[in-house]
């Protein structure tokens, strides 16, 4: 029996055999990395540059960004450069980071959609009492809760996961160092008891999943009583964004890790992965401003201000002459 000390590094799972078609794969990631980097990155700057949306709702929309960029970092770059250097290997320290990065932000990412379903709840079901329950500092609170909670999740299934020895060689059978695919690696007995550690984990999400609910079900309960269709509507489009992005994260996440045993195979294990781990954080920019009208214009202001200062700049500009 191996240790888990003895290799050196790990094979991911390609997406593709040909040359060519990894070429096409490279170009697919980095449209989809430039878009999430541009997206999540108007945002922080919008949200962080204009005093107009220093308030609790975007306060935690701009964590949420931060952790979609952080995510779709940890996993697409490798993945890329896989695909680029026709490779697929990864050092044993950088599938422990990997691993930890990715399990780090998605915990905190569920944690902070949990708060923002609170933030939506208060909002609506008791707006007299929203300064009150959710000041700067309680947010400040709710925001750190969630990122804390994601680093000791990550931090336990980390150190537990790669604490055991590994039986069944160093193919992992995703594109990414993830925990299901590195316990199929580990030897039977310790593939049970990170098993149960990572039951655990699913009951907190499930706590979580239930809160969520409970939110939503008060919120609609409580915008259906306004009288008035407009209201309604208003109400509406303030829960639209968050709905999408939280239905978007939990349904591909369930899929990918609850699905049947019976319909489970390396090329549908890779394709749900990539939905649940690349395409929110690329998208969650556009649900979010989609609907906004007030972060649509800022962010349309600041495109517009980057590219008039970039033509004042340029050489060529009659500025310079």
């Amino acid at each position: 029996m191996s240790n888990a000390s003895s290799i050196t590094e790990f094979l991911l799972l390609a997406f593709t055999d040909t040359w060519e078609q990894q070429l096409l794969t490279f170009g697919l990631f980095l449209g989809i990395y430039l878009a999430a980097l541009l997206g999540n990155g108007l945002i922080i700057t919008a949200v962080a540059c204009d005093p107009h949306f220093h308030t609790t709702m975007y306060f935690f929309l701009l964590n949420l960004s931060l952790l979609d960029l952080g995510s779709i970092s940890t996993t697409l770059p490798k993945a890329m450069a896989n695909s680029l250097w026709n490779t697929r290997a990864i050092s044993y320290s950088g599938c422990v980071a990997q691993l930890f990065l990715f399990s780090f932000l998605l915990g905190a990412e569920y944690c902070l959609l949990t708060a923002m379903a609170y933030d939506r709840y208060v909002a609506i079901c008791k707006p007299l009492h929203y300064g009150t329950l959710l000041g700067s500092r309680a947010c400040a609170k709710m925001a750190a809760a969630a990122w804390g909670s994601g680093f000791l999740n990550a931090a336990l299934y980390t150190s537990s996961t790669f604490s055991v020895p590994f039986c069944q060689g160093n193919a992992v059978d995703q594109f990414f160092c993830e925990i299901p695919p590195i316990l199929k690696l580990s030897c039977s007995d310790a593939y049970f008891r990170e098993a149960g550690v990572l039951v655990v984990s699913l009951c907190l999400a499930f706590v979580c999943f239930v809160f969520i609910v409970v939110s939503y079900v008060q919120i609609f309960r409580a915008v259906l009583r306004i009288p008035f269709e407009q209201g309604r509507h208003k109400a509406f489009s303030t829960c639209f964004p968050h709905l999408a992005v939280i239905s978007l994260f939990i349904t591909t996440a369930m899929f990918a890790y609850l699905k049947p045993p019976s319909i489970s195979s390396p090329s549908l294990d890779l394709v749900l992965s990539f939905l649940y781990s690349v395409v929110p954080p690329a998208v969650n920019p556009l649900i979010y401003s989609m609907r906004n009208q007030e972060l649509k214009d800022a962010v349309c202001k600041l495109m517009t201000g980057c590219f008039s200062e970039a033509a004042l700049n340029c050489p060529s500009s009659p500025a310079h002459h």
